[in-house]
């Protein structure tokens, strides 16, 4: 049975009144149901995960015979890896998982490493970074056409570009979430790695200069016109990489929706989500990224997703570097850099996302408008570079 919904983490919160709005566990009732990024939910279908298969397949890796006929969701969110949540036919919310896999289609090689997700997501469970607990790996491609994992549904606030009604509606709210953003990833870039058993999970020498070798070819391979601005941010960030000060795990795309805020206190994170390009490497590559999606009040930034930061409470860009750097000692003097790399990394993964729409692999996704923002990400990354602007 397939059905299309409102984020599968997302939770009633005691603040929200009833209204025709559902941030909770039961069906949504809106008219036109609206998936996680805002966009109609056109999807119909759990394409990609099979329940027929699912269910037999998960009664017997996690031994337990409730699953073996299931109820699938996928969420008309993301616009990479799928998600779905997978209930037992029968089963409250409480028993959902939630499984991920890759976009169906072509995609780029090394992208959508489910095996990864799984590695880095496990290692971090004991650590004070909150994510969900892992409960299986598939690397079986017989199965669903592609890896896959299955991990627990943690019962969290998703905020794209908005707060649920009475959620964080003072401002000192809206910095603790702010705040602890920031914190958050601190942690993370705090972690020892060796100590985890991630050592292997990246090669931390000379990454900002692969990364930036990495998105240029991606670039390449997911040409929609001549842009030559683009063209050009992605030589000048070429010639200025700045030195390493130290390594870390990196989330890769570390923002504020890539987060499930706890129900009951607006200043806590319940989850960090989506660690599909996390590796080792540069730490404030995850700086500069966070940037990319923290406009501030008064700003009118078309490249990004969300205006919930130009919201009274929330820490400006300069506060959360600072609050950074007081939480892990780093030096920030190349941060325009890393804002510039950020910048044109999104527009990069923008490219890529124009591209499998056009190849049919986005599962239903709504993606127009998309090329739009790219432009308007170069013309960001330059002034980066060129007025220090972070």
């Amino acid at each position: 049975m397939a059905k299309d919904r409102q984020p599968p983490n997302a939770v009633q919160s005691p603040f929200v009144p009833a209204s025709g709005k559902s941030f909770g566990s039961g069906p949504l009732r809106a008219q036109r149901p609206r998936s996680a990024r805002g966009y109609p939910a056109a999807v119909a279908t759990p394409v990609g995960a099979d329940p027929t298969v699912v269910g037999p397949y998960l009664a017997g890796v996690l031994n337990d015979e409730r699953w073996r006929s299931v109820d699938i969701e996928l969420i008309a969110a993301g616009m990479s890896n799928l998600t779905y949540v997978v209930r037992p036919d029968g089963g409250s919310e409480d028993d959902a998982v939630i499984l991920r896999r890759p976009p169906t289609g072509a995609v780029l090689a090394t992208a959508h490493d489910m095996a990864r997700e799984h590695t880095v997501i496990s290692a971090l469970g004991p650590t004070p970074v909150p994510v969900p607990r892992t409960l299986h790996l598939c690397t079986d491609e017989s199965v669903l056409g592609a890896p896959f994992y299955v991990m627990e549904r943690v019962v969290g606030i998703h905020v794209v570009r908005e707060f649920p009604p009475g959620y964080a509606d003072e401002p000192a709210q809206r910095r603790a979430v702010g705040e602890r953003l920031v914190d958050v990833l601190a942690d993370l870039h705090s972690v020892d790695y060796d100590a985890v058993g991630l050592s292997e999970f990246g090669r931390p020498e000379g990454f900002a200069a692969r990364q930036v070798r990495r998105w240029t070819k991606q670039w390449d391979a997911t040409r929609d016109q001549d842009r030559p601005g683009l063209d050009a941010l992605a030589a000048r960030l070429a010639e200025t990489v700045p030195a390493t000060q130290r390594s870390s795990i990196v989330h890769g795309d570390y923002r504020l929706d890539n987060c499930l805020l706890d129900p009951g206190t607006p200043g806590q994170i319940k989850a960090v989500l989506d660690w599909e390009m996390s590796t080792l490497g540069d730490p404030l590559t995850d700086l500069g990224m966070m940037f990319v999606y923290w406009p501030e009040a008064g700003e009118d930034r078309a490249s990004t997703m969300s205006p919930v930061t130009t919201l009274p409470g929330f820490p400006t860009r300069l506060e959360v570097a600072e609050r950074y750097a007081q939480r892990t000692g780093a030096d920030l003097s190349d941060l325009n850099w890393y804002v510039g790399f950020a910048f044109f990394k999104f527009a990069s993964i923008i490219a890529g996302i124009v591209a499998r729409s056009a190849a049919g692999a986005m599962a239903g996704k709504d993606t127009s408008g998309y090329a739009d923002r790219i432009d308007p990400c170069v013309e960001l990354g330059r002034a980066a570079l060129d007025d220090g602007a972070i």
